[in-house]
Formats: structure tokens, C-alpha cells, sequence
């Protein structure tokens, strides 16, 4: 696994409260393009808020966000979405009466160039990029192995499956940034070890920076270039693997020790 020192995202002094609540404090960190980050942190750490910060779905009060060379602090979904940021989430987000090949043609909406009427119509420039999506779609489920369930409606799918097909639909999007959050909850070992490598394939093969959370440490050690943690909102350690494995902090955070 190969990155490069050019900073694709740079979070600088987020902070982010909901009345009293202050679930992320004064954090910084950044993403360089090509490599696996993952964010970790006991439950409750403001991962999940971080994510929800970088791709708009929340508007941090303080610090600012600085994504492809483009500062701001607030952005909306869509937006983000334009820009090139895809997403997963906890719980599987998936249309359960369509079936797979539908819900990875979902992706591709912000790449459809042709206006309502022409989709209507389904007939020359229009038809023609229908077909461009789908080999691309056809592509995505190739490359994650998932070709016997392509006309399968999802919501017959066991968990490990539709969370495969989510990761199908974000990577539709062809995005610059893929936002992962706990890609593996839920699943068994094989599941996880299916996921893992798919995961590193997408950052290997199609280039995709990934950020990630993740509660297995030993999915994380195994394939994260960098980690930050968080705890209690705040930043506790960030670096390699090795170093933030070995960090004090983070010990006695995961293990409940109070300092």
C-alpha cells in the first residue's frame, strides 16, 4: 500500500456540541491521498460525529475543513457528494425491495449527465450512457464478488452481503474520498476477512483514499497507514499503527483505566 504526502483533507480545530453535549472538542487531524486512516476510540468517542462533520451531515461550531485545496466549515450532503466523498454507514442504508444491480446504480447518479426527459424517453445519448453506467456498475460487482446476487432484491440478503453491496453502491461513485463507518460490525470472521480485503483492493487497485472506523483492533493494525484516536471527544494519540498500539493512552482508554 502505497500514499503520497499530498494532504487530500485537513480538519483543523473541529469542535461540535448538541446543547450541553460536547461530542467532538478542538480536533485536528488530516487524510493524505492514497492511504487507509482509521478512527477508533471507545463507544461514544465522537467518531461516528467526525465522519457526519466531513461529509455535512453535521455543521461543526468551531475549526475548519479543508478539502481538495477548498476551505470551509460547513457543507452540505449533497455537496459532498459532488465533490467526491461517499459514504457507508452503522446501520445498512440500502433499498431492500430492489435488488442489487438497482442499488448499485444508485451510485451513479451524480454522474448522469442527461436531464429527466431524456431518461423518460430512454432512447440515444441517454440509452447510451445507461449502458456506460451499468458496465461500470457490472465492473464494481465483479470486483467484489457479489455477481450471483446482482438481481437478488437486498432485503433477502444476510447482513454480510448487504453491507458488500453498500461498500458496491459507495464505490459506484467512483469517489476520491470513501468515509467508512464500521464497514465490519456485525459480521463473522470470514465476513470481516472478505471485507478487509476488498477494502485494501479499493485502496490499492482503484486508488480510493479511505478513512474508516473500526472497533477490531486487529482489523485496524492490519491494514490502516495511519490512526487517530478519539476519547470523549477529544483527540487522544495519532500516528502509525505501531506507534498508537504501543501509547499508553490508548491502552488505558480501550481498557477503562482511569489516570
Amino acid at each position: 500500500m502505497a500514499t503520497s504526502d499530498e494532504v487530500l483533507l485537513d480538519v483543523k480545530g473541529i469542535s461540535l456540541a448538541f446543547g450541553k453535549v460536547q461530542a467532538i472538542s478542538d480536533v485536528s487531524f488530516d487524510i493524505c491521498k492514497g492511504e487507509i486512516r482509521s478512527i477508533i476510540g471507545p463507544n461514544g468517542a465522537g467518531k461516528t460525529s467526525m465522519l457526519n462533520c466531513i461529509n455535512g451531515f453535521y455543521q461543526p461550531q468551531r475549526g475548519e475543513i479543508t478539502y481538495l485545496g477548498k476551505t470551509r466549515r460547513a457543507m452540505r450532503p449533497h455537496e459532498a457528494a459532488r465533490r467526491g466523498i461517499a459514504r457507508t454507514f452503522q446501520n445498512v442504508a440500502l433499498f431492500k425491495g430492489m435488488s442489487t444491480l438497482d442499488n448499485i446504480l444508485t451510485g451513479r447518479m451524480m454522474q448522469m449527465k442527461r436531464g429527466l426527459l431524456w431518461q423518460a424517453l430512454y432512447w440515444g445519448p441517454n440509452q447510451r450512457e445507461e449502458i456506460e453506467h451499468r458496465k461500470r456498475c457490472e465492473h464494481i460487482i465483479d470486483f467484489l464478488e457479489i455477481q450471483a446476487i446482482r438481481r437478488t432484491p437486498v432485503g433477502r440478503l444476510p447482513y454480510g452481503l448487504q453491507k458488500r453491496v453498500e461498500l458496491a453502491r459507495a464505490l459506484a461513485m467512483e469517489p476520491t474520498l470513501l468515509l467508512l463507518d464500521e464497514p465490519m460490525a456485525g459480521m463473522n470472521v470470514e465476513e470481516k476477512e472478505d471485507m478487509c480485503r476488498f477494502i485494501l483492493d479499493a485502496n490499492d487497485q482503484l486508488g480510493t483514499t479511505i478513512c474508516l472506523i473500526e472497533h477490531d483492533m486487529g482489523v485496524v493494525m492490519d491494514i490502516s497507514h495511519r490512526v487517530v484516536v478519539l476519547d470523549h471527544g477529544s483527540k487522544l494519540a495519532d500516528g502509525t499503527p505501531e506507534v498508537v498500539g504501543a501509547d499508553q493512552h490508548v491502552i488505558d482508554a480501550y481498557l477503562g483505566v482511569e489516570g
